[in-house]
């Protein structure tokens, strides 16, 4: 995998209102790995404001380790069979979010890695949603980019 990537990551939540709300986001970022971890660094920009939220994604076997620090500030743990509880700060206010992966697969080739999570979130200990992500990183080089 080579340090300049793209990265594209696709999430649903589906709202016991039956309400079903998708997010997309399709960026430049970099790549590397360190002690068999890999870690994905890119910025976002949030409509209406200014500044950016800085992004550190780290990946290892069952784990999916997100922090976000600027506009937005967390830092989230997804781990299988594992319930994390974290606070969300965003320019709204805090959140009290709960994070229970029921699903990490992680499929790593040459110049592509994709990533699935299915888990549910919890709002100030009340379940809000059950979620699913989908990410795909893949090396400048390799192409276009798909999401599995």
């Amino acid at each position: 995998m080579t340090k300049d990537v793209i990265v594209s990551i696709s999430g649903l939540q589906f709202a016991e209102d039956g309400a079903n709300e998708p997010v997309e986001i399709i960026t430049a970022g970099d790549y590397y790995k360190k002690n068999g971890r890999h870690y994905v660094i890119f910025d976002e920009v949030m409509e209406g404001f200014t500044g950016t939220t800085k992004n550190r994604i780290k990946l290892h076997e069952d784990l999916l380790d997100i922090t976000k620090k600027g506009v937005s500030n967390v830092h989230m743990m997804f781990e299988k069979n594992k319930k994390n509880v974290t606070y969300y700060h965003t320019p709204f206010g805090s959140i009290l979010v709960g994070i229970d992966a029921k699903k990490i697969e992680i499929k790593e080739e040459e110049n592509n890695i994709d990533v699935a999570v299915d888990y549910t979130l919890d709002v100030n200990y009340e379940h809000l949603a059950d979620c699913k992500i989908r990410m795909n990183i893949r090396s400048k080089e390799a192409g276009d980019f798909r999401l599995s």
